[in-house]
């Protein structure tokens, strides 16, 4: 039984908590009828998100046996059966996707659109340098656009851009990984990485981080915000 929930990586269901980020910075986290539809969809979408972990891992399996850790995953180990995994996909696929469709049609659209672009991810785009870690990136847009949409609540630009670039960070933080993963041991962990070097990511981690400040600054001296949240606002400039 072990095996079969390390397989839907429910840990990595926390990513799906960006879901609620509209509806907080709206100030209506205390709307319970919101908070609730918002517990749907966190489902709806962590169900969806593990049907795609699935078949990341699913074809993953003989560089995930490479790997120091990922050779522990359960499809990787042998501990889950090939022809099992894939039932449990459609199981949740159906099950993510019916859900979508009783919390509202818009979020479903865009749940699905998430669900093609990791389809393509887990089928070829991942061995695409750079275009890689923007898609990784962009998957959390669609958690707080899918937010949004099942909570009718607006939701500024200037989220969507500290969210993409946040994300962004952390996505050449992880790729920056595997290049020292595979200068200490010799081995290419993933396709993509043969496109990366550690100089070229340390530049970029630098860069997005500049870039991150600036976009940080500019969102707390937006008339919108002063507006909002002055003079608390003004606070976190000796922190940025």
């Amino acid at each position: 039984m072990t095996a079969y929930i390390k397989l839907l990586r429910p840990k990595d269901w926390a990513k799906n908590l960006f879901l609620f980020i509209p509806l907080f910075f709206a100030g209506e986290f205390t709307n319970t009828d919101k908070i609730i539809q918002l517990i749907w969809g966190f489902l709806s979408f962590s169900f969806i998100a593990s049907s795609i972990y699935i078949i990341n891992d699913y074809m993953d399996i003989e560089d995930d046996r490479k790997h120091p850790v990922k050779k522990n995953r359960p499809l990787a180990s042998g501990a889950v059966k090939k022809s099992v995994a894939l039932v449990i996909f459609f199981v949740l696929l159906i099950g993510g996707f019916l859900m979508a469709w009783w919390i509202r049609d818009k979020f479903l659209f865009v749940l699905g659109l998430y669900f093609l672009l990791n389809m393509g991810y887990s089928f070829g785009l991942k061995a695409i340098p750079v275009l890689d870690i923007l898609i990784l990136s962009a998957g959390f847009i669609f958690r707080i656009k899918a937010g949004s949409i099942i909570t009718y609540t607006a939701l500024s630009e200037w989220i969507m851009i500290m969210v993409f670039l946040l994300a962004l960070f952390m996505a050449i933080g992880k790729r920056r990984d595997d290049v020292l993963l595979k200068l200490s041991s010799g081995t290419e962990m993933r396709k993509a990485v043969k496109g990366y070097n550690l100089e070229f990511l340390n530049v970029l981690l630098g860069l997005v981080c500049g870039v991150i400040i600036v976009a940080y600054l500019m969102y707390t001296m937006s008339e919108e915000t002063i507006e909002r949240l002055a003079p608390a606002v003004y606070i976190t400039h000796a922190f940025s």
